[in-house]
């Protein structure tokens, strides 16, 4: 993901859990991690943007590190 590049997050929670989906505003491309509801809401970004990137990484045939 290139520079500033637009992420809507969303979150559900379910009781101990909380389930967070990344989707990117230019490509539409969704991924959903489920983490701790008591893990703060900058965690759980960074890792769903993390898994996203990966994702997107892979639909553009980049190799992974």
């Amino acid at each position: 993901m290139a520079g500033k590049r637009g992420v809507i997050f969303e979150y559900v929670p379910n009781g101990p859990y909380i389930k967070v989906s990344a989707i990117d505003e230019e490509t539409g491309t969704e991924v959903s991690i489920v983490g701790d509801a008591r893990a703060t809401q900058s965690e759980l970004q960074r890792i769903a943007r993390m898994k996203l990137k990966r994702r997107l990484d892979q639909l553009s045939g980049k190799p992974r590190p």
